[in-house]
């Protein structure tokens, strides 16, 4: 069920997804190579408890850390992991969650570590700016199809593609509520927009071809021909005439 939030709500999202980007941030001035995953997770968990909040990840469907940490070819979901080393020229998604008096934060960044190839960086700011060209269709009547779209067609026209197999959703009390909010889609279908709706947008793209898998350990996400992906992520809450970007 879509849940229209009040302004008492939203205000209560602000917060939770202020923390996220601050979390978020931090872990942009810290982030290295030779640091492990873990090391990164532990950054978030301490960063968000610092906060009064809790991580919305830790325990989720049994998920055993605060934040994913997905490097070149993963995806999302990728587990935290003291063995796991940050390498010069990885490009390294990291999605972090919060929880602040029974609401949700979500938000992603790609961060480039070091020098990266050509094809990393244009990856990483197409990721980037199709979250912008996503917006820049929202308002309230806008259609899911419509904001799908636009971030497809500018991932397709700079010769990406984008993850069909994982999609954006609904926020609020629960980290996933209705709707879905897929990252492709067609102009003028799907649910119309309300204001007072919060979702989380979230492009996932691929620099080869947009299958993916599921790794043995059951979380973490790949892409099937091993080429890199990125990540990018807000939460935003539909205005009558456009949108406010939550986490940023």
């Amino acid at each position: 069920m879509v849940t229209i939030k009040s302004a008492e709500e939203i205000e209560l999202m602000r917060r939770a997804n202020i923390i996220v980007r601050d979390a978020l941030d931090l872990v942009g001035r810290e982030i290295k190579a030779g640091m492990t995953t873990a090391q990164v997770d532990k950054l978030v968990f301490e960063y968000i408890s610092s906060c009064g909040a809790k991580p919305s990840f830790l325990g989720y469907e049994g998920y055993p850390a605060s934040a994913c940490v997905s490097i070149n070819e993963e995806v999302v979901h990728g587990i935290p992991s003291p063995r796991r080393f940050i390498e010069e020229g990885d490009i390294v998604s990291v999605d972090v969650g919060s929880v602040y008096k029974g609401y949700n934060g979500d938000a992603a960044r790609t961060f480039m570590i070091g020098r990266v190839s050509e094809e990393k960086q244009r990856l990483t700011a197409v990721t980037r700016q199709c979250f912008f060209e996503g917006i820049k269709v929202l308002k309230e009547g806008a259609r899911l199809g419509d904001l799908g779209w636009a971030i497809q067609s500018y991932a397709e026209s700079n010769g990406f593609s984008v993850v069909r197999a994982l999609v954006g959703h609904g926020i609020g009390t629960d980290m996933h509520e209705d709707p879905s909010v897929p990252n492709y889609g067609t102009p003028g279908r799907g649910m119309r927009l309300r204001a007072g709706m919060t979702i989380a947008i979230e492009p996932m793209i691929n620099a080869g071809t947009f299958d993916v898998k599921v790794l043995k350990d059951g979380w973490t996400v790949v892409t099937r021909d091993g080429r890199p992906s990125a990540h990018y992520e807000n939460t935003v809450v539909v205005t009558k005439d456009g949108c406010e970007i939550l986490s940023l």
